[in-house]
């Protein structure tokens, strides 16, 4: 199913994108991360320009965060006060990533630093979580039980401003959760990226929140980073595509709730080494793509064809007439979707009990 995005001005397959969503979505509901360090990478291979990518798939995150976000609201397990404090540092770091990621786009340099990062931080990422599985393993082989400190005090814990967070029970100064936001924002705005994997660490082991607490609010931070960074990137550049956003935000919510399901049952300890082992390749193929790979001239259509059709006119001329109304709709769009999938697993999670019930008592 072939199908010509009207914005990033390539061909790509739509069932191929979902398919490939919906994968990415099961892993990230499976491992308890984001999707957007794999999604975005897999969207560049794809043929759709680093500087289309990331802002499509910082609309998908936006979808699915608000789908696990509603569900955790329904679910009573989000610190709302907390989350407010890093998206006040999340607002900040979103506005400094986009003057950031301007000034590399107007050099002409932001696709080789968009592969950089990403090379990088899955380098990185890839190596951590390979160390971690594999030490897991041999730990639960050999029956090792390992003590860990509930809270260690580093140097932001001494900063002033402190007030109390009720519902984590915490005195903490409002400087440590304002600049864990500045750091994620800023990383989503040029990453396409939810920040997953730098604040949910952070908000274990610098903020000491409960761990229960932990999944919600980190997904209603990414909520507001998220819709900040989709907005502006549709306002300054237009590089925002419905079609591609709707079939993105589609697959990951559908993977996400399987991949829930799925790490209900299974323990996901085991599955940490191959997720490291992907992320490794990945990296490796974002590196072999941006500096040995030789690049292909694609001829696009510039400034819109009658071979667009109606739809694809109309996301195109809507983009370039009313920026900051296209980003607001893929907002919409995203946030529907989002709270549409939480609903609807709700009503089925609880028909679901209800029935469990029904068989017991009979």
């Amino acid at each position: 199913m072939e199908y010509f995005l009207p914005i990033a001005q390539v061909e790509i397959n739509l069932l191929f994108i979902f398919g490939l969503s919906l994968v990415v979505g099961i892993l990230s509901g499976l491992f308890g991360v984001g999707g957007g360090f794999l999604m975005t990478p897999f969207l560049i291979f794809l043929g759709i320009p680093p500087a289309y990518a990331v802002p499509n798939e910082a609309s998908n995150i936006l979808g699915t965060s608000v789908s696990g976000s509603t569900t955790h609201y329904l679910k009573g397990t989000l610190d709302y006060k907390m989350g407010l404090m890093i998206v006040v540092g999340g607002t900040i770091g979103t506005l400094l990533g986009i003057l950031t990621f301007s000034y590399f786009k107007d050099i002409g340099k932001i696709n080789v630093v968009i592969s950089l990062a990403y090379m990088y931080i899955l380098a990185i990422l890839g190596t951590l979580m390979l160390i971690q599985g594999v030490s897991e393993i041999d730990k639960a082989r050999k029956k090792i039980v390992v003590k860990k400190k509930l809270h260690t005090h580093y140097w932001i814990h001494g900063l002033p401003l402190r007030m109390r967070f009720k519902k984590s029970k915490l005195y903490e100064s409002a400087f440590t959760p304002i600049i864990i936001g500045l750091v994620v924002g800023f990383i989503a705005a040029i990453m396409g990226v939810g920040g997953a994997f730098i604040l949910v660490p952070a908000m274990i082991y610098i903020i000491g929140m409960p761990t229960k607490l932990i999944p919600g609010t980190s997904l209603f931070v990414t909520i507001f980073v998220s819709a900040i960074v989709t907005v502006l990137h549709a306002f300054n550049y237009g590089t925002i595509d419905l079609v591609l956003v709707f079939v993105l935000i589609l697959g990951s919510i559908i993977g996400v709730q399987l991949g829930q399901k799925f790490g209900e049952k299974v323990d996901s300890s085991e599955f940490k080494t191959i997720l490291a082992i992907l992320l490794l390749l990945v990296g490796i193929a974002i590196a072999y793509d941006t500096f040995i790979k030789e690049e292909k001239i694609v001829e696009t259509v510039i400034n819109g064809s009658t071979s667009l059709g109606k739809i694809g006119e109309f996301i195109l001329n809507y983009s370039k007439d009313l920026p900051i109304f296209y980003g607001l709709t893929s907002v919409i769009l995203a946030v529907a979707l989002g709270v549409g999938a939480a609903v609807i697993r709700n009503y089925f999670s609880k028909w679901n009990a209800a029935r469990e019930a029904k068989l017991k008592a009979s």
